[in-house]
């Protein structure tokens, strides 16, 4: 049996942990890591400007934005946004925005040739989370 539950109550949330921790030996709980559109609209509203424009390059380019082209844009250097990208996501973890595990957003793409230390040649994104990150963009910039 699966259960979602959405826009629990906080004294239903309770009463509902209480019941699953009497019975934790007979279920199997799992977190769904996955990003949703609430979910990306939190995390991009934490993000400083330059982390978010990067992550609105990427989006716009269908999840794979050359690194080259990005450099760029941002003076040469992506420390700042990746950096920002990646404390994010531990900030919304500590936060309880969403769960430990959560993939990340938007990943480094090295070239498959060359293993030795490198920069990134893309930065990428899922086909499912450009949908989802688009809308949240949707959200945050054309609110209705």
């Amino acid at each position: 049996m699966k259960i979602t539950i959405e826009g629990a109550s906080p004294e239903f949330e309770r009463k509902l942990l209480e019941l699953l921790a009497e019975h934790r030996e007979e279920l199997a709980v799992a977190v769904d890591t996955s990003w949703n559109v609430e979910r990306a609209v939190q995390y991009l509203a934490s993000l400083p400007g330059n982390a978010l424009t990067f992550a609105r390059l990427v989006v716009e380019a269908d999840g794979d934005k050359d690194a080259e082209e990005l450099r760029a844009h941002f003076g040469g250097d992506l420390r700042g946004p990746t950096i920002a990208l990646s404390r994010a996501i531990t900030r919304g973890e500590r936060r309880k925005w969403w769960p430990a595990g959560i993939e990340t957003a938007v990943y480094a793409h090295y070239d498959p040739n060359n293993p030795s230390w490198q920069r990134a040649i893309a930065y990428r994104m899922t086909a499912e989370n450009v949908a989802v990150f688009r809308e949240a963009f949707d959200c945050i910039f054309n609110p209705k």
